[in-house]
């Protein structure tokens, strides 16, 4: 009886990690449909509020869903093993770091799964096996 190729880094942490970017992307998802709902139309606001914080609710609300939509695209590519999917979530961990505390250890664990050198290397094999 042979034992099991032990895995690398990489390989034994990469669904976790693209489970970890969906359940952000649907994080971000709920408060950035919600300040793109209730906002268009100042239904929250009282009527002396300055006219441009609805437009500042909806572009924040704009920048969740289109985070979101970004955190969805690098967890599925990390859970199918796509090429481009390392670069993104790269990109995005390190945009996640200032958002404490969750995002600063999403990010910070991106950063250790995919960023040596000998990751880039074992996620290209797993990408071209996949």
């Amino acid at each position: 009886m042979t034992a099991p190729a032990p895995q690398g880094r990489v390989a034994s942490h990469v669904r976790l990690l693209g489970i970890l970017w969906l359940a952000s992307a649907a994080i971000h998802l709920i408060p950035g449909f919600f300040l793109l709902t209730f906002f268009r139309h100042g239904f929250i606001l009282p009527p002396d509020v300055p006219p441009f914080v609805n437009s500042l609710m909806q572009f924040i609300g704009l920048a969740l869903v289109g985070g979101a939509v970004l955190s969805l695209m690098a967890g599925w590519g990390l859970l199918e093993r796509q090429p481009w999917a390392r670069t993104l979530a790269i990109v995005l961990g390190v945009l996640h770091l200032i958002n404490v505390p969750f995002g600063t250890a999403l990010g910070a664990y991106t950063l250790w799964v995919l960023l040596p050198s000998e990751s880039e290397t074992e996620y290209g094999q797993l990408a071209r096996a996949a």
